[in-house]
């Protein structure tokens, strides 16, 4: 039987867009000739998987349909909510679609994660399907690259059949206890899980029946047309709005791990996203993009949707002026030399691989006291993005009128 990929798109980016409203999901951003949707719909491009379900909701149903022709997958499910009500309640109603059959293995993906070898991942998921049964989740462990508080960790024990059994989850620890769980061989928690249909049913009838009940009543008296099926919204609003992780993982008892060594990130936070761009600059880079100040140089490398990403070069003992913005806020990720940063009344110093927030309105700068060039990859968020957007109020190349 082949393994039935269960997309899950409803989310919002909400972290990269922290009190902005009607901002692009993360799955969708063009980040220069790709988005996440399309990388996840190309994964399932194998002989493993059979055609996918995608889980999301109107907001997003013209962007998926989009997405589905231009990867061109022509036979396909959407599960569309009629209103959010977090993880457990789409997981639970995009498996119990009746042309499911009962013992059929599910492999639940997010539609906004970065996988750049996945290979790897689908060759462990075709390994481990003979290891699903009735009970038990396989959730999937990414070997950390760094001690990292943006991701959960989980430990585990070798069992019987040489299977890691999962002993303990962390939500986003400090930096002092990644550090401690790395060397404890603990693994960032991806969000994916592969388990079987019947697990499903068994696992939310015995840890969380009203969501059971009223996402079984969702299915069946949905609207199927066009291979869409619209769930019946009075019965889905009555089910508990949950994670996934809150409503199961933590009741359960028999959650084993993949654990798996390759790059991934759910680009989650800009300083992940400027990651990318400095990983691939070479890509990106346009002569005719480069910019010379009397401080340096800036080079945009990639324009979007309400955001810019720039690469900046402090000269050494140079500063960019005293400034502040109306209408942008900047993600900073240092990646050369050690820049001493002021945000308003504040002054401190940065390492390469550090990250700094300049709110909107906030009066920054960039100093560089040392002889090594400064080098800064800048993402910019919001409606203006031009040099037109900047404030000066101290300046040593005499640009503040």
């Amino acid at each position: 039987m082949k393994i039935r990929p269960i997309i899950l798109c409803g989310g919002a980016g909400t972290r990269l867009w922290p009190g902005q409203k009607n901002q692009q999901a993360k799955q969708f951003i063009d980040f220069g000739g790709w988005t996440l949707i399309s990388k996840t719909l190309d994964r399932i491009k194998n002989s493993i998987f059979d055609y996918p379900i995608i889980s999301t909701n109107h907001k997003y149903l013209k962007n998926v349909k989009k997405y589905l022709k231009k990867n061109k997958i022509k036979k396909y499910k959407i599960i569309l909510e009629p209103e959010k009500k977090n993880t457990a309640p789409a997981i639970l109603a995009s498996a119990l679609v009746e042309e499911i059959p009962l013992k059929q293995p599910l492999m639940y993906l997010a539609a906004d994660h970065l996988i750049e070898k996945p290979s790897i991942l689908n060759k462990s998921i075709n390994k481990n399907k003979f290891n699903l049964d009735h009970e038990n989740i396989f959730i999937f462990g990414i070997k950390p690259s760094n001690p990292s508080s943006e991701y959960g960790y989980f430990l585990t024990k070798k069992i019987k059949n040489n299977l890691d059994k999962v002993t303990k989850f962390i939500e986003k620890p400090k930096l002092n206890l990644a550090k401690k769980l790395i060397k404890q061989k603990g693994y960032w928690n991806s969000g994916m899980f592969f388990i079987r249909k019947d697990s499903i049913i068994n696992n939310f009838k015995k840890y969380q029946p009203k969501t059971f009940k009223n996402c079984n009543i969702a299915v069946k008296k949905s609207i199927h047309k066009n291979n869409i099926f619209y769930l019946n919204k009075n019965a889905f609003s009555k089910s508990i709005e949950k994670s996934f992780d809150y409503a199961i993982l933590e009741k359960t008892k028999k959650i084993n791990a993949i654990k798996l060594d390759m790059p991934w990130s759910d680009l989650g936070s800009w300083r992940e996203i400027s990651k990318i761009y400095k990983k691939n600059k070479n890509k990106y880079f346009k002569k005719k993009n480069v910019y010379y100040r009397p401080w340096g140089k800036y080079i945009n490398l990639f324009e979007g949707k309400n955001f810019l990403v720039k690469e900046l070069t402090v000269n050494s003992k140079s500063s960019i002026s005293l400034q502040k913005h109306n209408f942008r806020s900047e993600h900073w990720m240092i990646t050369n030399g050690k820049p001493m940063i002021t945000i308003n009344k504040k002054k401190f110093y940065k390492k390469p691989d550090e990250s700094v927030f300049v709110p909107r309105g906030a009066i920054h700068r960039i100093e560089n006291n040392f002889n090594k060039p400064v080098k800064i990859i800048e993402v910019q968020t919001g409606s203006i993005l031009k040099e037109t957007d900047i404030i000066r109020f101290q300046d040593v190349y005499g640009r503040v009128k």
